[in-house]
């Protein structure tokens, strides 16, 4: 060891944030042990390195006693004052025993313990930076894919996007650029890993935070997303503003700024309706684009029953369900729904007219359709 090292620890320092200090604290240690396994010493020692000069120097520490019974551990009062005449019965007595091909082994030493904290350092900055982007979107490149996972270059660290967070149909070439929601970054013993995902609502959310400067001003305010990935979503928002339209904010000129969204999201459909506190009106605005002649909410049982006009009766629940189902996703409302034919008939709901609620899943509404 040399000044030269002494100054490219801080040079480290400087560059990766580590510190010249818990360095040299690691390599100490592990010249302990470097220094144990390669002399088969049994005794008590400590390493100490010079911090301006650099030199490196063993010490066996034995405990002062007045008869010696293990030599490995004790050394007697007398011996100990030939080093130090203060030395006392139970001090530590402090010996060099620094062999002279320690050199070599303290260098590859260093070595792999510098290399070691450089890629934990650099490994918790990736985690530190990703961390903060939990629940973000990110743009990376595709780089593989296997039988489980596409693998996304984010620059510093890739990423790891499952098949089954992947839109229906989706597919990927080496190369691709993508843009991808986070849902999880963990800390694991191969380094950070991070989660993503283009079926997660959140990714949604995001895209019209950057698509719309009303919303990431924050006079807009997005108050529920329902989606079904790759199909159709819903989206409810309301304005802090009363001069600023939210639903037409959203839409933007001739209807750029979703149709940029719709794009990403590889033409899933997207309606945008507007919030209200009113739960009846809220409940009409979510089943766009169908009409709604009249809304009667049920606190009780969290459940809005709902009057469409006969010829709109299958917009209103959509194919197999859709509409009504992300409707009450959307709202946090359970929906029956009936045509004013069956209303006002006083019949019996039909499968059209059974409560929608976020799990539901309407395979006989085919029949309704037709």
């Amino acid at each position: 060891m040399s000044i030269d090292f002494i100054e490219a620890l801080s040079e480290i320092e400087k560059e990766k944030g580590i510190s010249k200090e818990v360095l040299i604290d690691a390599i100490e240690a592990a010249l302990i042990s470097s220094y144990k396994r390669n002399f088969n010493a049994a005794q008590n020692v400590r390493v100490d390195i010079n911090r301006a000069t650099g030199v490196i120097k063993v010490f066996a520490r034995k405990t002062v006693v007045d008869e010696v019974m293990d030599p490995r551990h004790e050394i007697s009062l007398h011996a100990s004052r030939e080093h130090n005449p203060n030395y006392m019965v139970n001090d530590i007595c402090d010996i060099e025993v620094t062999p002279r091909e320690f050199g070599r082994i303290a260098a590859q030493t260093a070595k792999q313990v510098v290399t070691q904290r450089i890629r934990e350092a650099e490994r918790g900055l990736i985690y530190d930076a990703f961390i903060d982007k939990a629940e973000d979107i990110v743009t990376g490149i595709v780089q593989r894919q296997d039988t489980r996972n596409v693998f996304i270059d984010l620059g510093k660290v890739e990423a790891v996007l499952p098949l089954n967070e992947m839109m229906p149909n989706e597919k990927f070439k080496h190369g691709d650029r993508v843009k991808a929601y986070i849902t999880k970054v963990e800390n694991t013993t191969k380094g950070p890993q991070i989660i993503l995902s283009r079926t997660h609502p959140g990714l949604l959310k995001r895209l019209f935070e950057l698509e719309v400067p009303e919303i990431f001003d924050g006079v807009v305010e997005i108050k529920s997303v329902a989606r079904e990935a790759g199909q159709r979503s819903k989206i409810a928002v309301y304005s802090r503003n009363p001069e600023v339209d939210p639903v037409g904010s959203c839409v933007g000129p001739k209807g750029l700024r979703v149709q940029t969204i719709v794009n990403e999201l590889r033409g899933e459909k997207i309606d945008i309706v507007r919030w209200s506190e009113d739960v009846e009106e809220y409940v009409a605005n979510a089943l766009s684009p169908s009409k709604v002649v009249q809304v009667d909410v049920y606190e009780e049982e969290k459940m809005a029953r709902v009057i469409v006009p006969d010829y709109q009766l299958s917009l209103a629940i959509g194919i197999k369900g859709q509409n009504a189902r992300l409707a009450a996703k959307l709202t946090g409302w359970k929906i029956d729904i009936k045509s004013e034919s069956q209303a006002y008939d006083g019949e019996e709901s039909a499968p059209a007219g059974e409560a929608f609620d976020s799990a539901h899943d309407l395979d006989s509404v085919d029949e309704v359709l037709d």
